[in-house]
């Protein structure tokens, strides 16, 4: 799996691939000068001070000097150079991440949930670029500080080597044993954090419920609790990683007191000289301090392994809505004639692929034609939105659109037909006019027409700058009925083929919706609507209405059709009419 993830990560990487390899070069540079410096040091000791020659003296302490400047500016470029093509790649990373969420199935999503994609797209990354900074800036200055202090020290003095060397198997072992540990640590502690967004999402979203109802401290308390199981978690990773540094540096001092012992034993018998000692010491902090930065390296890159490792789930998820070839027999789908606008036939369908939401429904609509649905909360309403414009597909039955099923069509093509409007829609904080056009470039005259027969005009002509009134986040600043007009000005305004309205006209008073039926009527007359609603009034004006409960229809008609045939329906028109329960 770490190999697959890393094959993923070298996409991102083959661009900066010159760009990362002269920072490597400086890094390079930096860790031969930072090696070079202990080395004239002992030269300087050993050599130089005997002959009690000052020029000899000023001459390599300059060397030095100049060593340790090349070191500093050369580590100081490559670690700036380092972050930025690591910030350069996590954005690519990002950037398809977001991409590939955008164009994630309906069922996909619930998956993956949206918490969890919230975290992939900020934490993960995030990781991510933590790992590849420090793979350049640490994970080749220290493997080169490490190997070459070994074989400088070794054309030094072997024996002492030895003894550092003896040490090295044991670090190793600390290494491999808590790299291992973090990588699933690390990938619980994001699946809490996924946890943790959810919780902070659904407070935000609902916070004025939350308040209304008096349950701010049930939410503290449940906060408190996913808050506390991630800070156990992060305990945990802390404690495993925080292991790694006593453990190595116990090791290395230890190899540095024996080394100590050693060279004295080594001195005395003339085996050796004081500078070689002293640049034998400065050696083993420079292996020492490698050391335990490329064990911090193979904790960040256990984390950004588990990070990675989330975000090429997402980005390696199949497409789940495949187009199937449309095969045309003389211009014609075979399958059906293309007497009806929209059909489904037979359509069954389950979002957990248990029970089903929807169990063989039919309706065929003509263009133009209207469909009115109604039926009690969780009947499937809202299912035939969501099957018909293919964010599901349907687990039996057709679909079809001018007689193609929905299938063959590319989704872009397909869902240009219609024109939307959810039960739970949203704003964007922007102008009035902004939230109209979404980004498709209508012109005012088009814009300004669709907040007419959307009923909107009236109260965006009352508002400071009109078109060009902000709008809150979310729509705070409007009330339920402007925020619903709004947003069917939005749908109507690219002149839909299908237009569907789920539940739009819920906040609208009677009269509105009743002026807003009559407009659709009057503009749209080409236009096949699908109008989800509960209150009948909306419906029954419609060319078919159709009757749900638990995801069976029962029963399909006009509105007096359905006044005659069906008690459910007389049952719910006497109570929204006034005239009491039909007996």
């Amino acid at each position: 799996m770490g190999t697959k993830i890393m094959k993923g990560l070298l996409k991102y990487i083959k661009p900066y691939g010159f760009y990362m390899l002269l920072t490597l070069c400086l890094k390079f540079i930096a860790a031969l000068m930072d090696l070079l410096i202990p080395s004239v040091l002992a030269r300087i000791i050993d050599e130089i001070v005997p002959l009690r020659d000052i020029r000899l003296i000023f001459t390599w302490g300059g060397v030095m000097i100049l060593c340790a400047i090349v070191s500093v500016t050369t580590n100081v470029t490559a670690n700036r150079m380092a972050e930025v093509s690591a910030g350069g790649m996590t954005r690519s990373i990002r950037h398809d991440l977001f991409s590939r969420i955008t164009y994630l199935g309906a069922g996909q999503l619930d998956d993956f949930t949206i918490p969890s994609v919230v975290s992939r797209l900020t934490s993960d990354t995030y990781n991510v670029n933590r790992m590849l900074s420090r793979m350049q800036r640490i994970g080749v200055r220290g493997p080169i500080l490490l190997i070459g202090g070994i074989v400088i020290t070794m054309t030094m003095d072997p024996k002492l080597t030895l003894v550092l060397v003896a040490s090295l198997p044991f670090i190793l072992l600390i290494v491999a044993v808590i790299t291992g540990k973090s990588v699933k640590i690390y990938e619980r502690q994001q699946s809490v954090l996924d946890d943790m967004v959810r919780v902070i999402r659904e407070n935000i979203t609902g916070v004025r419920v939350i308040r209304a109802l008096s349950k701010t401290g049930y939410e503290r308390e449940r906060f408190d609790r996913v808050n506390e199981t991630l800070a156990e978690t992060e305990r945990r990773a802390g404690s495993v990683s925080a292991a790694s540094n006593p453990a190595t540096t116990l090791v290395l001092n230890l190899g540095l007191t024996m080394v100590i012992l050693v060279g004295a034993l080594l001195v005395q018998k003339g085996e050796s000289g004081p500078g070689t000692i002293i640049a034998f010491l400065s050696y083993f902090t420079i292996i020492l301090n490698a050391m335990l930065g490329i064990t911090r390296i193979f904790i960040m890159f256990s984390k950004g392994l588990a990070s990675a490792k989330r975000i090429t789930e997402v980005l390696e998820a199949p497409e789940d809505m495949e187009i199937l070839p449309y095969e045309e027999e003389n211009g014609k789908n075979p399958s059906s004639g293309e007497e009806y606008h929209v059909e489904f036939r037979n359509v069954s369908f389950s979002y957990l692929h248990r029970k089903n939401n929807l169990t063989n429904i039919s309706f065929s609509l003509k263009k133009g034609e209207v469909l009115g649905i109604i039926g009690p909360t969780g009947s499937g309403k809202s299912t035939i939105v969501n099957l018909l414009l293919r964010f599901y597909d349907a687990g039996e039955g057709e679909i079809l659109i001018n007689g193609r099923d929905i299938r063959t069509i590319p989704l872009t093509d397909l869902r240009q037909k219609f024109g939307v409007v959810f039960q739970n829609d949203y704003l964007m904080a922007e102008s009035i006019e902004k939230n109209i056009d979404y980004f498709r470039g209508l012109s005012g005259k088009e814009i300004g027409k669709a907040a007419e027969m959307a009923l909107a005009k009236e109260f965006i002509s009352g508002k400071e700058g009109e078109m060009g009134a902000d709008v809150a986040v979310r729509g705070n600043n409007l009330s339920g009925g402007q925020k619903q007009r709004i947003m069917i000005a939005r749908a109507l305004a690219g002149e839909p083929e299908i237009l569907i309205l789920d539940d739009a006209s819920s906040a609208l008073d009677y009269r509105t919706d009743a002026l807003f039926r009559k407009a659709l009527g009057e503009h749209f007359p080409d236009t096949t609507i699908l109008m989800i609603a509960q209150r009948i009034s909306s419906l029954q004006g419609a060319d078919h209405i159709l009757l749900l409960e638990d995801g069976e229809c029962i029963g399909y008609g006009t509105h007096e059709e359905l006044l005659a045939g069906s008690k459910f329906y007389r049952q719910i028109y006497d109570l929204q009419m006034g005239g009491g329960l039909t007996q």
